[in-house]
């Protein structure tokens, strides 16, 4: 994917490699696997998240960098504040006094929209608060497409960088799935937060999956849950909806660690996402790099990601579903375990890996470019 500036192109002066120091940044958060990827460590020093009191070790939320407190203490230790994720952590008026104690510190804060509607949330009005503060008091924002940089320019007056997610894969071999007959379905419905809509999407796979069949289609359908799910309703009903359903299997089981979870999507011909609200998806460059297309709702921004790999259908009409994924499953380049699989893994995985770099020099381009702005008293 090439970059898609909106109204402004990632840049800025060349990377000076005689640089004094690295840029000193406080990432909320910093430790996650996005933060790590967008990092030029030969440019930025990533400082690590403060743990919040009595938190588990890991645990990175409610993020300290957030509180003036905080920042009061640590001003002398870093040169930017870029917030990602966690301001659902902190009220509207907490997120007012970071932005007062950033400016009284004339500490520059650059912000990116991963999210417009937040997936962890139902109700999205304090995020919408969030959102306004946060871009308002921002010296630079970035978002990852230009259709989410056109709505955060006409709903919050701002103009973004658009810079684009790289891939979060690390080594370089990538496994390419394992052969099997027919067409191989999979939804993961992780752990059924509030943007999954599981009942609804599995009751439209049921069906589709049915018809294809009807119709001679050789065609299977797995459902994946974590073991531990926020909705105990919604997994019962995910069971009864697939019991004894010809071609539709459920598993149940623990969190999938990284390099499982890329090895049971490689195994897929598509991969389903069943996302009743939202703006970007982590799982889509993901299938991305495994060179496995997606079947996805049509919210937020998730198909502008890649477009050429994106086919929409919607809950509850499962005609759609089953065009979708006839569409995605044309050409055979996506089969699971095949030598052409093999090639479009090896060879997305030279364009990404390119973009990565790309995308570090823009974030080094923008905490300078943050760093020269005139702050307000």
């Amino acid at each position: 994917m090439r970059y898609a500036p909106h109204r402004r192109t990632p840049g800025g002066p060349p990377i000076d490699a005689t640089a004094p120091r690295r840029i000193r940044v406080a990432a909320v958060p910093a430790g996650h696997p996005y933060t790590r990827a967008i990092t030029d460590e030969r440019f930025v020093d990533l400082r690590a998240d403060p743990p919040p009191p009595g938190a588990a070790p890991g645990q990175w939320w409610p993020p300290q960098v957030l509180l003036p407190e905080w920042l009061d203490a640590h001003a002398d230790e870093i040169d930017v504040v870029h917030v990602h994720f966690g301001s659902e952590s902190s009220s509207t008026e907490e997120l007012s006094a970071t932005v007062s104690a950033l400016r009284r510190l004339g500490l520059p804060l650059v912000y990116t929209v991963h999210d417009l509607e937040n997936p962890q949330l139902t109700d999205q009005g304090a995020h919408r608060a969030a959102l306004a503060v946060l871009l308002a008091g921002a010296d630079e924002v970035t978002t990852l497409t230009a259709p989410t940089a056109a709505e955060v320019e006409r709903d919050y007056g701002r103009v973004s960088v658009v810079i684009p997610h790289p891939t979060l894969a690390d080594g370089t071999a990538l496994p390419v799935g394992r052969p099997h007959a027919g067409t191989r379905v999979g939804v993961h419905l992780r752990d059924l937060r509030p943007n999954i809509d599981g009942v609804g999407t599995v009751a439209t796979l049921v069906r589709a999956v049915a018809d294809l069949r009807a119709r001679g289609t050789d065609i299977e359908a797995v459902v994946r849950l974590n073991e531990n799910v926020r909705d105990p309703d919604a997994a019962a009903s995910i069971h009864a909806l697939a019991d004894g359903t010809d071609g539709v299997t459920v598993e149940r089981a623990a969190r999938l660690d990284d390099d499982a979870l890329a090895a049971w999507l490689a195994d897929l011909d598509v991969c389903l996402l069943p996302y009743s609200h939202g703006t970007h998806s982590g799982w889509a460059e993901l299938c991305y790099d495994l060179a496995v297309p997606v079947v996805g709702t049509r919210v937020g921004h998730v198909a502008a990601q890649h477009p050429a790999d994106f086919h929409a259908f919607r809950i509850g009409d499962p005609v759609s579903l089953e065009r979708a994924i006839v569409d995605a499953t044309a050409g055979g380049w996506s089969v699971a375990g095949s030598d052409a699989r093999g090639a479009e893994v090896a060879r997305r995985r030279v364009d990404r890996l390119d973009e990565r770099e790309r995308v570090r020099q823009a974030h080094v381009a923008v905490y300078r470019r943050s760093m020269r702005t005139e702050h307000a008293a």
